[in-house]
């Protein structure tokens, strides 16, 4: 009797990974199906399509709060000494951050006012180049733990997702009949 209710429960790791299959058949129709496709079948895709995957570990409250308050980003380019030194750093100490590769020394004067990198914001502060002491200090200040609290197998950069593109503000005035005056908080 309870066999009966404990076989699909066996499957479950087997459905963790399913196959999904693309195909035509000979009228020129396209299927879609778990089941593998007739041999008559043209254009065969064979895709994997992960399982319900579960959301990772929750952070500690401490670490929580240092991420939202001094979010941390690192600017950094492919070819440069300090920047590994940086992201080991901030992985060792278990620091979340965003790692933004800047090809271009003019968007990166732009976005922090310096042209070289690694250049690290925590919250507002910007610190130019790497320096593992100012690195910590401002760590620290920002309050995050000195050691990594990430839960295992979770890695620091993995944690911090690109912010999404913001539309550009509109022009002060924009939107405003001619010689109507702006009022502070009040829905256009």
């Amino acid at each position: 009797m309870h066999m009966r209710f404990l076989a699909p429960l066996l499957l479950l790791p087997a459905l963790a990974q399913a196959q999904m299959y693309r195909w035509i058949d000979d009228s020129g129709k396209v299927h879609y199906s778990d089941q593998a496709p007739p041999s008559s079948a043209r254009n065969v895709e064979k895709k994997s399509v992960p399982g319900s995957q579960s959301a990772p570990p929750p952070l500690p409250y401490a670490l929580q709060q240092a991420v939202r308050d001094f979010p941390v980003t690192l600017y950094t380019s492919a070819s440069c000494d300090p920047c590994v030194q940086a992201r080991e750093l901030l992985s060792k100490r278990g620091v979340p951050y965003r790692d933004v590769d800047i090809s271009d020394g003019d968007a990166l004067e732009k976005l922090t006012g310096a042209s070289g990198v690694p250049v690290m914001t925590v919250g507002r502060e910007t610190y130019k180049g790497f320096e593992s002491g100012a690195y910590q200090a401002a760590l620290d200040n920002a309050g995050y733990p000195g050691t990594s609290q990430l839960p295992a197998g979770v890695e620091a950069r993995e944690l911090v997702k690109p912010a999404p593109k913001r539309a550009p503000a509109a022009p002060a005035g924009e939107g405003t009949p001619a010689g109507a005056p702006e009022q502070a908080g009040v829905p256009k």
